[in-house]
């Protein structure tokens, strides 16, 4: 019999966050069980680099498709596998952090439907809009404008609630502050590429899906609207 008293240690995580971390990790540990040798052979050592040239987002693919108005399933949906695929187990493990850390606070306050939607939608919209400003050929890959796109939504929710509390809402974007100052800082002494322009681009749209998909927050836009 159960202690209805009794309280966990760690609260569980969601069960979307750990399905969507499963998915990253469990293909992570693959790729990285093939490149120490353990599994797949000598041919094994080349899967990150195939999983990255079938399923990583190419803004040649991108700009072809938009060339000639196709779309063929196959290269559309690289929007969303390239999230899945990372370079290497260390860039893979900061993103399953941060998805664990913020994935369980975004799934909790607004709703593990919520969550689905920010993580994915940042992903696909931080890519599009990356391919559009941008010309670069390197391949795109790894959850960082979905993670992005999380941290876009934290800071919604940082920022309602200190509104609520009369505080100064700019401590709501701090989080986004300090990566972006890393992502600087990096760039400054190594080659960083142009990536943090997607992760950018996720941040923003999180953000901006949260007027819809918080608690509440449909009804007061609808009704702004209506009084306009």
């Amino acid at each position: 019999m159960e202690d209805p008293d009794f309280q966990p240690p760690v609260n569980p995580m969601p069960a979307v966050v750990t399905v969507v971390f499963l998915a990253i990790a469990g293909i992570e540990a693959g790729l990285s069980l093939a490149e120490a040798g353990i599994i797949g052979g000598p041919g094994a050592i080349g899967w990150r680099l195939a999983l990255i040239r079938d399923y990583g987002f190419s803004n040649d693919i991108f700009d072809w498709m938009i060339a000639n108005w196709r779309f063929p399933v196959s290269e559309t949906l690289r929007a969303v596998s390239y999230s899945f695929v990372h370079l290497g187990f260390t860039h893979a493990l900061f993103a399953m952090v941060l998805l664990l850390a913020l994935g369980k606070m975004v799934a909790e306050a607004l709703g593990q439907l919520a969550f689905l939607a920010i993580f994915f939608v940042s992903g696909i919209i931080g890519a599009v809009l990356y391919a559009l400003a941008l010309n670069d050929p390197v391949w795109l890959v790894g959850a960082y404008p979905n993670v992005y796109g999380l941290i876009g939504a934290y800071s919604f929710v940082m920022w309602r609630r200190l509104s609520g509390l009369g505080a100064q809402q700019l401590r709501a974007f701090s989080l986004i502050a300090v990566l972006m100052g890393i992502q600087l800082l990096w760039g400054v002494f190594f080659e960083a590429g142009t990536q943090w322009l997607a992760d950018l681009f996720g941040f923003f749209v999180g953000f901006g899906l949260c007027f819809v998909l918080a608690p509440g927050e449909w009804l007061k836009l609808r009704n702004r609207v209506r009084h306009r």
